[in-house]
């Protein structure tokens, strides 16, 4: 697999991670700066490194669910796992300009 390849389908993968949202927040993951990593294999095989807002969060269980199923329906992608850390700990300063913006904080 090419760099632009990998690069395309890395691309598409944001796209869907963007269609995620916080049910407490009214933004996507992404923006909110969830979504600290994404890597694609040579077998197409994606793992997503990701935080929540919170250890405690309300969506712990659900929302990796929903990251790994809405991934895996990309053609390109064989099979998507989502991996949850705590390090470095989510702090505000992670979320986007425009999440930022769409919440009023700038």
């Amino acid at each position: 697999m090419t760099e632009e390849e990998v690069q395309e389908i890395g691309d598409k993968i944001v796209r869907v991670l963007k269609t995620i949202f916080d049910p407490e927040i009214p933004v996507d993951i992404y923006e909110l700066g969830l979504i600290y990593d994404v890597f694609v294999n040579d077998e197409n095989d994606a793992k997503i490194l990701m935080t929540l807002t919170s250890p405690n969060c309300p969506v712990a269980e659900t929302l990796p669910v929903e990251v790994e199923e809405k991934v895996k329906t990309l053609k390109e992608i064989n099979n998507a796992e989502v991996e949850i850390t705590f390090d470095p700990t989510w702090t505000q300063d992670m979320m986007s300009e425009e999440a930022k913006l769409e919440l009023g904080m700038l």
